[in-house]
């Protein structure tokens, strides 16, 4: 399992109501109804992700998240979760909105295109990083809206968002050391619990 989705589990209540935007095959919903025994919904728009979910009895949605989350009620989840998406997204700060509309709490993940591998390559290259992080090309990259950890936490600011706790994860030896002491510098992805 992904270390983000383990992270997120120790978030998750017991017995809660949780929905998942991007939800992909539903491997973290699935996981979390054999531990947490959740109550969950993903929403998903691929073709593929959607028959996984299905192949693993994970309740599903097809639904495009951009168009926002008017089938839900206020409040109406304990937890939304948004793992690797957010930065696809065409409205990031509309979808994190309606995110704290549906949930009373919401988990964020996202890579930080702020890491100094990416700063590097391009100062050096002068070219769009490519990486195990983000291994597309500019042209094909389904990331439209790089952000950095202190961008995030900045738009939570603006929308008077908590940030109720804050991981963030470096894959390589040296980024483990030092990602501490400035994460915006040496995080590779950032796992955020916000509310309002």
């Amino acid at each position: 399992m992904r270390l983000d989705y383990k992270i997120i589990e120790q978030w998750i209540k017991p017995k809660s109501r949780v929905l998942d935007l991007g939800c992909g095959d539903g491997t973290l919903l699935n996981q979390l109804a054999l531990t947490k025994q959740v109550r969950s919904y993903g929403l998903e728009i691929s073709e593929a992700g959607i028959q996984a979910c299905i192949e693993k009895a994970v309740n599903v949605i097809e639904q495009n998240i951009d168009e926002g989350l008017h089938n839900f009620d206020d409040k109406s989840f304990d937890t939304v979760i948004m793992s690797q998406t957010l930065q696809t997204m065409y409205y990031p700060d509309k979808v994190l909105a309606e995110m704290l509309r549906v949930g009373r709490e919401c988990i964020v993940t996202f890579p930080n295109f702020g890491h100094w591998r990416a700063r590097m390559q391009l100062l050096f290259k002068g070219r769009m990083p490519v990486s195990d992080l983000l291994p597309y090309e500019w042209y094909n990259t389904p990331n439209i809206h790089f952000c950095t950890f202190a961008d995030f936490e900045a738009l939570c600011r603006r929308m008077e968002v908590t940030v109720l706790d804050r991981v963030v994860v470096a894959n390589s030896r040296w980024g483990l050391d030092v990602h501490r002491l400035n994460p915006n510098w040496f995080g590779e992805t950032g796992i955020y619990r916000v509310s309002r």
